[in-house]
């Protein structure tokens, strides 16, 4: 079992009372966080799906939650899993994800699948709904309190990264054309919304092509709800092969470790 206080859990919880100074919490919200681990990891190979490979030390699912669970405002964690999962997650993490108060869910084939099933557990006093995929472990404490703040005001934000790369459109291994990229953007997550929203949304996605929905923003824009951006970069990878592995762990490495002024919890030694 892994310790339930790792050591960079002090830089998280040092992040988040930052963001008290700064302005980017959003304390008068309530905002459930719900993480997406039931992928079949096709393209990530090896014994374990991604979601369950230690980064650093910790696995990859575990650093995503420990995001959520050091914000005062997120008042609940909702794992979703897939069926075949359930006995490595409870026995190898379970006294964790207790700890945390997370509830496991079992998700669906796709991710949109996974969000349904969990919205409909989501408590009624609960204003904001971020969804997180669990493997994007480097997000910041930041970031997500910007993200929080951005949904909090229009209803509806999530992180973005300028495209950078030189972006071709291919057919039969010819390239048909270079896409200009000049307003292009990397949708990342988390993504937030107004829970009343996203649930209208998702009652919406019976009207829709489910083939070519690839996040939650598509829903939401097919209301016409206008979706706020919150300006990121591409260190908010999201683990896919084999070697994102090294990419994470030098964001990790490269990250600020801030302590706390005390110990977080009873459990103090299992901290060190």
């Amino acid at each position: 079992m892994e310790a339930l206080f790792p050591a960079h859990r002090d830089g998280l919880y040092g992040l988040v009372k930052q963001e008290h100074k700064t302005g980017t919490f959003a304390m008068s919200q309530n905002v459930a966080a719900i993480i997406c681990a039931a992928g079949v990891s096709s393209r990530f190979g090896g014994k374990r799906k991604k979601a369950f490979v230690n980064v650093a030390g910790r696995a990859v699912f575990l650093r995503s939650i420990e995001l959520f669970d050091i914000r005062e405002d997120v008042k609940q964690i909702l794992l979703g899993i897939a069926p075949e999962d359930e006995e490595l997650v409870s026995i190898k993490w379970g006294p964790n994800l207790k700890f945390f108060n997370v509830k496991i869910f079992f998700g669906g084939s796709e991710r949109f699948d996974t969000v349904n099933k969990g919205l409909e557990l989501i408590k009624d006093d609960i204003d904001l709904i971020a969804v997180h995929d669990a493997c994007r472990c480097c997000v910041t404490a930041e970031l997500i309190g910007k993200v929080i703040v951005a949904a909090a005001k229009s209803g509806a934000g999530l992180p973005a990264c300028p495209v950078a790369a030189t972006i071709k459109e291919v057919m039969d291994n010819t390239i048909i054309r270079t896409v200009d990229r000049a307003n292009l953007y990397e949708a990342q997550t988390p993504q937030v919304f107004d829970t009343e929203l996203l649930k209208k949304a998702y009652e919406n996605l019976k009207n829709l092509d489910q083939s070519k929905i690839s996040d939650d923003s598509q829903l939401v824009e097919a209301l016409g709800h206008k979706v706020t951006i919150v300006q990121a970069d591409s260190s908010n990878i999201k683990i896919t092969r084999q070697s994102d592995i090294a990419i994470a762990e030098a964001i990790l490495k490269s990250m600020p470790k801030l302590g706390p002024k005390g110990p977080i919890g009873p459990y103090v030694e299992a901290q060190w």
